[in-house]
């Protein structure tokens, strides 16, 4: 079934001082407001050097008959419906991780070009799976990767609960559908995750630039099968039912790894 958002100003405020929308703390008034912000508010919002800008999605913008990502590619223009909460929060993300989203754009129109704007590629899949749902992790402990690797859900959530907090283990969200799926307070999220490792001086910051550079080249986002499922509900504060062990032993987002499921080593921040 497909996902619907609530309405605006129907939204629990308890959504927004939870994560991973906490993160978005500088954008309350965008988000919390009463009112959508304007297509103007949001180019305000963008630095004076962007390259892109955000355009109403209505029908003289669709009569151009361009590919979404063509589009942005040769124009510079981000189609973006107004009042509608995926479409926000995509913006949001073009604000926070600018290259990253270039990146994307890049790749895409490379395969677009190579496959024809009809078929897909595995590569144009995995980069789908990403923009919509995608987190950023970085590991400082091998540990933590290992019990990841096995899907053993509950030593990675609740025998290694502090992990999560001391900075062993850390994530940013980038999908703007996991953001959306926040706004409802029940929702049990899983990203699909792209993992770094790092020693415990690297900031997350260098995490965000080596992914916008190993996607450009092709060395990341090949198939979907290189993206890792974390089930972010079991991170604490991430979900108000998570500080029971209980649920580490029952939550339905814990899925077993399948025998056959192997997934490709962290890459490592120099």
């Amino acid at each position: 079934m497909r996902y619907l958002a609530p309405a605006r100003g129907t939204v629990d405020p308890a959504v927004f001082a939870r994560q991973p929308l906490a993160a978005w703390c500088e954008h309350a008034s965008t988000l919390e407001g009463l009112e959508w912000p304007s297509i103007g508010a949001l180019n305000d919002a963008l630095p004076s050097d962007a390259r892109v800008r955000f355009v109403a999605q209505k029908p003289e913008l669709l009569a151009d008959g361009m590919h979404y990502e063509q589009r942005i590619a040769e124009r510079g223009e981000i189609a973006t419906r107004e009042g509608n909460w995926h479409d926000l929060l995509n913006a949001l993300i073009w604000l926070r991780y600018p290259e990253i989203k270039q990146a994307l754009n890049r790749r895409q129109m490379a395969e677009i070009l190579r496959m024809g704007p009809k078929q897909r590629s595995r590569s144009q899949y995995a980069m789908t799976h990403f923009d919509e749902a995608g987190v950023i992790v970085v590991v400082r402990d091998n540990g933590l990767l290992a019990l990841w690797d096995a899907h053993d859900w509950h030593a990675l959530f609740w025998q290694h609960r502090q992990a999560w907090l001391d900075g062993r283990i850390e994530v940013e969200v980038f999908g703007h559908a996991l953001l959306e799926h926040a706004l409802s307070a029940d929702k049990l999220l899983v990203g699909k995750a792209l993992v770094f490792h790092a020693p415990a001086t690297t900031d997350i910051e260098r995490a965000r630039s080596r992914c916008a550079e190993l996607i450009s080249t092709g060395e990341m986002l090949c198939d979907p099968l290189d993206l890792r499922p974390l089930p972010l509900s079991g991170i604490p504060g991430w979900h108000p039912d998570n500080i029971s062990e209980s649920f580490h032993r029952t939550t339905e987002c814990y899925q077993p790894r399948r025998a056959d499921r192997h997934y490709p080593p962290a890459r490592p921040l120099d």
